[in-house]
């Protein structure tokens, strides 16, 4: 994440979300070819992260700051695109994997990956509001957000927030198994948490760009709402009970993302938003990497 940002604001956006997306094709592609776990470490664990990496930070951080008075419905509309995609990669995968096996899928994957590059080159190198002209500062920039109070308490709450966020993703389907769903049962509490989480990505990034309410208020209101649903998701012991709790956290759980991005800006302002993204990143890594593994 900060390699993304520092390499995008001395380079800009667009190469380096083009380079990202080559490099997560290459990575997969690479992967097809693997004849030991270690090559897969390699392969679609680094190079392929490594590219995801160069892509996310720089576009989001871009879009942000393309539209500062209407960050957070741009933001939103940004973001449900991994919703979309999920959905459609839910049974196009185990279908690849049955028709072409792993190494067949891959290739595939890499193929539909390397759009990114084209993908990257749409990003145009406009003017930032609020930046000053001149060679960036990159690692400046970086350290002087490490002792940015705001940011860093803000940057903590969400370590807090992802330790949580992906528990009911990663373990929904074995804990419909435990209140007796059959398999057709549990795809479908996880295909419709997965459905929802999009639509309120949509929902939040246009009810903050209403003038009611600031942003971080939004913010503080969905995550209240989030943490409330993950707390009651045991009480749903049958398979409509667990459902409603479902739909509910993934449209509750869906409406932090774009205001959670959004938010950054508000904090640090718009020059310093690609920075703050991609230590964002860097810092929530934490907490999405233990909270799973912790639950399970």
């Amino acid at each position: 994440g900060p390699l993304g940002s520092a390499l995008s604001t001395r380079f800009g956006a667009r190469p380096v979300a083009m380079i990202g997306g080559f490099l997560s094709g290459l990575g997969l592609l690479l992967g097809a070819f693997a004849t030991h776990m270690t090559h897969l470490y390699l392969s679609v664990g680094l190079l392929a992260g490594l590219g995801w990496a160069l892509v996310f930070t720089p576009s989001l951080g871009t879009v942000g700051g393309y539209f500062p008075t209407r960050r957070s419905l741009a933001t939103g509309l940004v973001v449900s695109g991994a919703s979309v995609s999920g959905l459609a990669l839910g049974p196009l995968v185990p279908l690849l994997l049955d028709t072409y096996g792993w190494r067949g899928a891959l290739l595939l994957l890499a193929a539909i990956t390397f759009n990114l590059v084209a993908a990257g080159a749409l990003l145009r190198p406009l003017p930032i509001p609020n930046e000053s002209p001149g060679p960036p500062q990159d690692q400046p920039g970086l350290v002087r957000l490490l002792r940015h109070g705001p940011f860093l308490r803000y940057a903590l709450a969400f370590v807090l927030v992802d330790a949580g966020y992906y528990v009911p993703f990663v373990h929904g389907a074995a804990r419909a198994h435990e209140v007796g769903c059959d398999e057709r049962r549990a795809g479908l509490v996880m295909a419709a948490m997965a459905a929802v989480d999009g639509g309120g990505r949509l929902a939040a990034g246009w009810l903050a760009a209403r003038p009611a309410a600031p942003l971080l208020r939004h913010l503080f209101t969905w995550a209240a709402l989030t943490g409330l649903t993950l707390f009651l998701l045991p009480l749903g012991t049958t398979f409509g009970g667990l459902l409603t709790l479902a739909l509910v956290y993934g449209f509750c759980a869906g409406a932090l993302v774009p205001l959670q991005f959004a938010g950054v800006a508000e904090v640090v302002g718009t020059g310093r938003l690609i920075h703050a993204i991609g230590l964002m990143q860097m810092f929530e890594s934490f907490g999405s990497l233990l909270g799973a593994p912790f639950a399970g």
